[in-house]
């Protein structure tokens, strides 16, 4: 891997957290390579001060879904073990999408591993995305939890959920502040990324942290740009088409804050919102 490069970082008040985004390339179905880089990575944000580190999606094998059951474990077993000792080797938080397999079937799989190395959050991806053929591979999740953690109440999507408000409000209604996203989004609908990432961290008043992978794959291009949106809708770090650890602080207080402000929340007219 190149030498890692820094990103912006901000200091301010209130309840503070510090995060890295490991926006890196992935090696097509090579795990053992993509989990030294991810080790290199989650070192460097420990270095840095981190409290958290968000990887991309299915980094430990790209879309390599032909070969999904083998790459496939259980939550306790293969790469997860590994990610799950990175954390507690490193007193960091850990969150990434992988392959994991339950029941006989295979599902992409984000997880939260505290720093003391315990599972302590998994979404499998609720809308397979046709395009990539995760509809001929993987099974869909069926439910969208959120996560007491130390810091804030917190959620999970991946990638194509971007695509689905929904699923972002029903997070932000059970009191999510800050939601993490890993992703592998082409460059070809990179501006969709973008806008999708600041429109959700907008309407549902709260943090976004998206971790998009760089590299080529199967003859696409995927362009990084990998953010974390405020509750305004600012950019608080944004990185551009190169593998980089972006790293910034931010403020949690600032959802209650906006939230106050502007008390979108309160303001809502379900009876209208029935399509039955």
């Amino acid at each position: 891997m190149k030498r890692i490069k820094s990103s912006h970082f901000s200091r301010g008040g209130g309840m503070r957290l510090v995060v890295s985004i490991a926006q890196m390339d992935i090696a097509l179905g090579d795990p053992k390579a993509n989990l030294a880089k991810a080790r290199q990575m989650v070192a460097e944000a420990k270095h840095r001060g981190s409290e958290v580190i968000l990887l991309p999606e299915l980094w430990a094998t790209g879309y390599d879904l032909k070969n999904a059951a083998r790459h496939a474990t259980a939550t306790e077993e293969g790469t997860f073990a590994a990610v799950a000792r990175l954390a507690e080797e490193n007193g960091i938080y850990v969150i990434g999408s992988l392959l994991s397999e339950r029941d006989g079937r295979c599902y992409n799989t984000a997880t939260i591993f505290s720093p003391q190395g315990e599972l302590v959050g998994r979404y499998d991806k609720a809308h397979l995305f046709r395009l990539m053929g995760e509809d001929r591979y993987l099974a869909a999740g069926t439910a969208a939890p959120v996560f007491e953690l130390p810091w804030a109440k917190a959620a999970l999507a991946i990638c194509y959920d971007l695509r689905f408000p929904e699923l972002f409000r029903r997070y932000a209604l059970l009191g999510a502040k800050v939601i993490f996203i890993p992703a592998e989004w082409p460059c070809r609908r990179i501006e969709h990324w973008r806008t999708l990432l600041q429109a959700r961290a907008i309407e549902n008043q709260c943090f976004i942290v998206a971790c998009n992978r760089v590299g080529e794959s199967k003859g696409e291009r995927f362009c990084g740009r990998s953010a974390v949106y405020d509750p305004w809708g600012e950019p608080a770090v944004e990185g551009g088409k190169e593998e980089i650890l972006l790293t910034t602080e931010i403020d949690l207080d600032l959802v209650n804050e906006v939230r106050r402000r502007i008390p979108v929340f309160e303001d809502r007219r379900e009876e209208l919102y029935s399509t039955e």
